[in-house]
């Protein structure tokens, strides 16, 4: 028996894993210019780089080949007289204050997710979350209070749901209903938009009651004061308001599947019949799509019980708990998420 001669390596394939390997590379150079102030200082105008090494308390050798780095990767351009500017995407997308800002999420993974990354092989070994603690937003203001550090949160998942509600809002016809609640929605910012998209529209945030000092905070700021209520309690323990729709999005893949089911269970109390159940998450059904099981294994390192699960199993879940399902739209988001639609017969 004569063995096929395996295929010539190929030069491509290894510079590929090489630059897969040193992925972190890319990231901690974009995580340091947002936490340096970078994009926001020069969104004022190009700078040299003496000027960029002053603004910023700089005096390592190292500053030139980093802002070429951030040339090379696109979110700088470098002119001839020496100075450095913003590209457009860098001055859409990582200022401060833009609509479309970004740079939440950038800090959140650079000061958190980070250094939780770094201990993956631990979690992968004992299944526990190698934050060793809550840090979502309502533990945070539960337990110390620190609304700055909760700010901070919130900048990153609204870096997020930003996308997510340009994309719910489109994609249902929302004059069918009145009222909706959206639980575990923090300071409302997908509720917000969703009123301003829907006038006739009447919304309810329902979070932990800590939340409600940047849930006012942050109505104020959107101009929806008055037409989203917050209610403060434990969606494990208290009835949700009543609404026509029952909004969860990416709050599923914090918890694991008794606590899912047990949540949908509350949504079904609270909608009357013919009420919609509405669910945003990055549900896992492509393989060939890496971004949906890396979010997967980003819940799993932050709490324990989290993930991403499957389409069929929210099926299942949702018919087990007496709704009938109507459809799963893809939705054009960060995360690549689907929106699960079911409803209460009736």
């Amino acid at each position: 028996m004569t063995n096929t001669p395996a295929a010539a390596p190929s030069p491509a394939d290894a510079r590929e894993i090489l630059q897969l390997n040193v992925a972190y590379t890319r990231a901690r150079v974009l995580h340091t210019a947002m936490e340096l102030g970078l994009f926001e200082y020069l969104s004022a105008g190009p700078r040299t780089e003496a000027e960029i090494r002053e603004h910023g308390r700089l005096h390592s050798h190292l500053v030139r080949d980093w802002l070429d780095a951030l040339v090379g990767l696109g979110l700088l351009t470098a002119a001839d007289g020496g100075t450095y500017a913003n590209t457009p995407r860098a001055e859409h997308f990582l200022v401060p204050g833009r609509p479309h800002y970004i740079g939440g999420a950038v800090l959140q993974h650079g000061r958190v997710h980070y250094e939780l990354w770094n201990r993956f092989a631990d979690a992968l070994r004992d299944g526990k979350a190698t934050s060793g603690k809550d840090i979502t937003a309502g533990a945070v203001v539960e337990e110390q209070p620190d609304l700055d550090r909760a700010r901070r949160f919130l900048d990153h998942m609204d870096t997020f749901n930003q996308f997510v509600v340009a994309e719910l809002s489109k994609a249902l016809d929302w004059s069918r209903w009145k009222t909706f609640v959206d639980v575990g929605g923090a300071r409302g910012n997908v509720a917000a938009q969703l009123v301003l998209d829907h006038p006739d529209l009447k919304g309810s945030v329902f979070d932990v009651p800590g939340v409600e000092p940047l849930f006012d905070e942050h109505m104020a700021a959107r101009g929806t004061t008055g037409r989203v209520d917050f209610v403060g309690g434990d969606f494990f323990t208290d009835a949700l308001p009543a609404a026509d729709v029952v909004l969860f999005g990416h709050v599923l893949h914090d918890h694991p599947e008794e606590s899912r089911k047990r949540l949908l269970g509350q949504a079904f109390r609270a909608l009357p019949p013919g009420g919609t159940l509405l669910v945003y998450d990055a549900m896992l059904d492509d393989r060939s799509e890496a971004g949906a099981y890396l979010q997967s294994l980003v819940c799993s390192v932050i709490l324990d019980g989290g993930s991403e699960y499957r389409v069929r199993d929210i099926t299942a879940w949702a018919e087990e708990t007496g709704f009938t399902v109507e459809q799963v739209v893809p939705l054009d988001t960060m995360t690549h998420d689907r929106l699960f639609v079911a409803r209460k017969p009736g």
